[in-house]
């Protein structure tokens, strides 16, 4: 099937879903990379008009990626539910921005929605949606999830500690652990990248989490971000794993490049379920994806990074997961090249992921190669708090020094719940109180020396 539209005179045809899903597109590198781009912005604004009277349903009779041969593919159309699709069956995907952005489209009419979208639906939509449009809708639905922390309720921001070291050394992990429990960081999770997939290195990790988590009563998750393979291992060997990790993409080509199956997937999640170690909740998976992963795997067949990475949602929400993060300017600039593509990725994925069902949270960050600095950051991490993250990744002083990216700091996320008025989890905002670490107006309390409420976490862990 073809689509056209006429624009300035000019006929503008499309000659597939994908093709013009593509066209679409906000500019960024990786589509121009992919060859995918629009060749100009007049058959950007064409294929858009184009885009706009594509019926929702269109979706659920042409895959972008053929059922045969693609396991996501087959996940999304086999678990789509008709029932809940119902009161948008018959928009059109402009008609559908209109209802997304009018009173009807409030957070209960959101969430019964949820199972009726797919991630082509959604990723469509978005291409005809400006900044403040994701932000608008992205801020009314609401996903709550929850292990020993409850992650998502209005009014709150969680946030990942990110404690990593280019050696692992239990010594340097503990050193930004206590830096972020002082900055009160770490509700969403304690996770850490390990420099190796050694499991004897992953499980050192995890017990030192897993010890200053129990001894202190810390009502927070850890994670050490290891292949699913090394958790699935580790867990049957009786290590502390509480959230079980993986990097997931849109396609089973791309997953494959990861060493990832939907079946392994499936035994993780219920081996994790098993182990029981929530104490207010049951969701137990961390998924991270980005834009252009597929691509750099050469997994995309021919769609759009960004709806390729909307795909990955369906993947992510099959597992009920606590937390999906996109690292949004993670993959460098071949993808994303400058402040101005990274802010647009974050708010598409932030609305799709959303949508879709899942916890969304951010690592708003660059690589020291792209054309990005800290004042992107400040700006990405305004809107999205705005537009309700649930969660973000803050590493000390914003300079990971294993990954060598920069993201935001445990500073940086101060900063965003004092100007929204935001709080950390119930639970962990407790912990903070029974410790003495919020102060009156609950911020974090400015204490130092002997008198700190976590003198004593610091002399063990430097021990």
């Amino acid at each position: 099937m073809s689509y056209t539209s006429v624009l300035g005179g000019r006929h503008h045809r499309f000659d597939t879903l994908a093709r013009l899903l593509a066209a679409a597109s906000p500019e960024r590198s990786g589509d121009r990379l992919a060859g995918l781009a629009a060749a100009s912005e007049q058959e950007r604004v064409a294929a858009r008009w184009a885009l706009a009277d594509v019926p929702l349903t269109e979706f659920l009779t042409e895959p972008l990626i053929p059922y045969e041969t693609d396991d996501v593919t087959r996940l999304i159309l086999d678990t789509h539910d008709t029932a809940a699709f119902a009161p948008v069956a018959g928009l059109t995907v402009g008609e559908f921005r209109e209802w997304l952005l009018s009173p009807g489209a409030d957070a209960g009419a959101l969430a019964a929605l949820t199972p009726g979208l797919t991630p082509e639906m959604v990723a469509a939509v978005s291409k005809l949606m400006g900044n403040a449009d994701l932000v608008a809708v992205a801020r009314k639905v609401r996903v709550v999830t929850a292990f020993r922390s409850t992650i998502g309720l209005p009014g709150r921001l969680a946030t990942r500690l990110q404690p990593n070291h280019p050696t692992d050394d239990p010594a340097g992990v503990a050193a930004a652990l206590l830096d972020g429990l002082l900055l009160g960081s770490g509700d969403a999770v304690i996770g850490i990248n390990p420099a190796t997939d050694s499991p004897k290195a992953v499980r050192d990790l995890l017990e030192l989490l897993d010890g200053v988590i129990q001894r202190y009563a810390i009502p927070t998750q850890s994670c050490v971000l290891c292949h699913v393979t090394t958790s699935v291992d580790l867990m049957s060997r009786g290590a502390p794993v509480d959230l079980v990790f993986q990097s997931i993409a849109g396609t089973q080509a791309a997953n494959a490049s990861f060493g990832v199956t939907l079946g392994l997937l499936d035994e993780a999640y219920e081996a994790a379920l098993a182990l029981e170690r929530g104490t207010v909740g049951r969701n137990v998976m961390y998924f991270e994806t980005g834009q252009g992963s597929a691509l750099s795997a050469g997994a995309h067949h021919g769609v759009d990074q960004q709806t390729v990475e909307a795909r990955a949602y369906a993947v992510a929400r099959r597992y009920d997961p606590l937390l999906v993060n996109t690292v949004v300017g993670f993959i460098g600039p071949e993808y994303l090249y400058d402040g101005r593509q990274i802010l647009r990725a974050a708010l598409e994925d932030h609305f799709c992921g959303k949508l879709l069902g899942l916890p969304m949270g951010l690592d708003i960050c660059y690589t020291n190669h792209a054309d990005a600095d800290d004042d992107d950051i400040a700006t990405m991490l305004t809107m999205l708090g705005v537009a309700g993250a649930s969660f973000v990744i803050c590493t000390p002083g914003g300079d990971d020094i294993m990954l060598n990216y920069q993201s935001a700091s445990y500073h940086d996320a101060l900063y965003l719940r004092e100007v929204l008025g935001l709080r950390p989890a119930p639970e962990f905002e407790t912990w903070l109180d029974s410790i003495g670490l919020l102060d009156e107006k609950g911020g974090i309390r400015e204490t130092t020396g002997a008198a700190h409420p976590l003198t004593a976490i610091g002399k063990e862990l430097a021990a």
